[in-house]
C-alpha cells in the first residue's frame, strides 16, 4: 500500500512556524502618571503572592482597604515628575533596547519585550510573538540578580499563558547574571565613563540595590547575596581605575515599603548619615536596574539628593543605568546571542 500524504481541509488556517522569538521583560509600570492609572497597576503588583508574603485572606484586606485608598496619590506625584513625551522611562528604554537588538540576530530571530505588570503584558506578546510564527522562544528577565519576588514571577506569568495554549513554544530563559563578566564589564565601562565626565570627584559611591524584606533572605531566596556579589566584583573592577582612587564604596538598600525588617543597611538613611558625618561628595550607582525607572529617577535623583544635601552634602549625582548605552546593549546582545546559541 502506497503511502498518501494527508491532505489539509480546505478551510484549515494558515500556521506560520519556524521563527525564533526574543522577549525582554522587566517589571512593570502604570499605563500614566495619574492616580487611577497607579491604582490599577499597584492593584496588579501587590497581589502577587510572591511579591507579598502575607495570606491573601489577611493581605487583600490591607491591599484593598487601605493601600489602594492612600499609596497611588502619592506614587502618581512620584511618576509625574520622572515621566516624558514618550511615557513611562521604564518603558520607553524597554521598548528602545528590543529596538536596538531587532535585526542583530538574522531575519528569523523576532525580539520583542513586555512588562511582568501592567502593558503590554506577558501574554500579549507571547500570544504575538506565536502569531508571527515562533515556535521558540527566549524569554529575558531583564534582573541581573534573582529574586523570587521579580524572576520568579516571570516564570509564573510565562506558565499561566502556556497553560491555555494548546501549541506551546519550546522555551529558554536567561538565567541570573549578577556575575557575569560581560555585565561586570558594561557596568565599571559604563560608570566609569559617566563618573570621568562628573564636575567633582567623589569621595563615596553607593551601590544601591532595591530593597526586599528580612525574611527573603531567611527563607533562602538568593537576592541578597547575589547583590553583595555584584557589588563586592564591581567594587573590585572600579577600584583599579584612577577615576575611583580614593572613593569608598558602600552597599545599600532602597525602597523600604511596610513595617517588616528590610535588607539593611538603607539607602535613605545611608545619605543622612555621610551627610552629617562630613562626606561633600556622592555619587549612587543603582546595578540592579537594568533600566531607569522611579526608583532611580525619582527616589534615589530627587528624593536623595534632597536627604543628602539637607544632612551636610554638597555635590550629589545618579549615575544612569545602562540602559541603552553602548555598552549595555553589547552587553544585552552578547547575553541573547549566548542563550540562543544551537537556535541561531
Amino acid at each position: 500500500m502506497t503511502w498518501q500524504p494527508q491532505r489539509l481541509p480546505g478551510d484549515h488556517p494558515p500556521v506560520e512556524s519556524g521563527r525564533i522569538g526574543v522577549l525582554l521583560i522587566n517589571l512593570g509600570t502604570p499605563d500614566g502618571p495619574d492616580p487611577d492609572s497607579v491604582k490599577r497597576y499597584l492593584k496588579e503588583f501587590l497581589s502577587d503572592t510572591r511579591v507579598v508574603e502575607i495570606p491573601p485572606i489577611i493581605w487583600q484586606v490591607i491591599l484593598r482597604g487601605i493601600i489602594l485608598n492612600t499609596r497611588p496619590q502619592k506614587s502618581a506625584k512620584a511618576y509625574q515628575k520622572i515621566w516624558t513625551s514618550r511615557g513611562s522611562p521604564l518603558a520607553d528604554i524597554t521598548a528602545r533596547q528590543a529596538e536596538a537588538m531587532a535585526g542583530r540576530f538574522g531575519e528569523k530571530v523576532l525580539v520583542d519585550w513586555a512588562m511582568r505588570y501592567g502593558n503590554p503584558s506577558i501574554e500579549s506578546r507571547l500570544t504575538a510573538l506565536m502569531g508571527e510564527g515562533c515556535d521558540r522562544i527566549l524569554v529575558a528577565p531583564m534582573y541581573p540578580q534573582y529574586c523570587a519576588a521579580t524572576t520568579a514571577t516571570v516564570f509564573d506569568e510565562i506558565a499561566r499563558v502556556l497553560k491555555a495554549m494548546r501549541w506551546q513554544p519550546a522555551l529558554r530563559f536567561v538565567p541570573p547574571y549578577h556575575d557575569d563578566p560581560l555585565y561586570l564589564g558594561a557596568l565599571a565601562e559604563d560608570l566609569t565613563r559617566q563618573v570621568r565626565a562628573l564636575p567633582f570627584r567623589p569621595e563615596v559611591m553607593l551601590l544601591s540595590f532595591h530593597g526586599m524584606p528580612q525574611q527573603t533572605l531567611e527563607k533562602g531566596d538568593p537576592y541578597y547575596c547575589h547583590c553583595m556579589k555584584t557589588a563586592r566584583l564591581l567594587r573590585e573592577e572600579l577600584a583599579q581605575r584612577p577615576e575611583f582612587a580614593g572613593v569608598r564604596f558602600e552597599t545599600t538598600f532602597q525602597s523600604r515599603f511596610g513595617p517588616a525588617a528590610w535588607l539593611e543597611p538603607s539607602t535613605d538613611a545611608t545619605l543622612i548619615a555621610e551627610g552629617e558625618k562630613g562626606t561633600r561628595r556622592l555619587v549612587v550607582a543603582a546595578p540592579g536596574f537594568a533600566a531607569d525607572c522611579v526608583e532611580t529617577l525619582e527616589e534615589l535623583a530627587i528624593e536623595g539628593r534632597d536627604e543628602f544635601l539637607e544632612a551636610g552634602g554638597e555635590d550629589y549625582a545618579v549615575l544612569q543605568c545602562l540602559n541603552t548605552s553602548d555598552d549595555g546593549l553589547a552587553m544585552i546582545e552578547a547575553l541573547l546571542r549566548r542563550e540562543l546559541s544551537g537556535w541561531i
